[in-house]
């Protein structure tokens, strides 16, 4: 991911074994991560059981939240891909008993209909 996309706030397919690596503590016996999309400091991860956001706070990101979201509590999604001029897709999660839903932004070379294609087959 270029220091422009990360500035920007776009996300980037990053490698799945490292995020393992960082998560090791976090997953479960078994749980394995198939997907995951860097923002910045902050992780988008999909893993066999959940989706999982990591959100790395603070001036050195030593603090750190995990929201863990099981794929039964999506109640939908939806995606808005990238255009001539919109140089950036995004993702919308809703969660259920949330009135707002989460929102992702990706840059253009992801492509955003593997990301929905993944959540496709865990939701439903």
């Amino acid at each position: 991911m270029g220091l422009f996309d990360g500035m920007m706030g776009n996300a980037s397919e990053v490698d799945t074994q490292e995020v393992e690596k960082e998560l090791s503590e976090l997953l479960s016996p078994g749980e394995n991560v198939e997907h995951a999309y860097k923002l910045i400091r902050d992780l988008m991860v999909f893993t066999g059981k959940r989706l999982i956001l990591v959100d790395k706070q603070g001036v050195t990101g030593k603090k750190v939240e995990y929201h863990s979201i099981p794929y039964k509590s999506i109640t939908h999604f939806s995606v808005e891909t990238a255009g001539t001029f919109d140089l950036e897709a995004e993702l919308l999660i809703w969660i259920s008993g949330s009135a707002e839903p989460i929102q992702k932004t990706f840059n253009k070379q992801l492509n955003i209909y593997k990301v929905q294609s993944v959540l496709s087959d865990y939701v439903s």
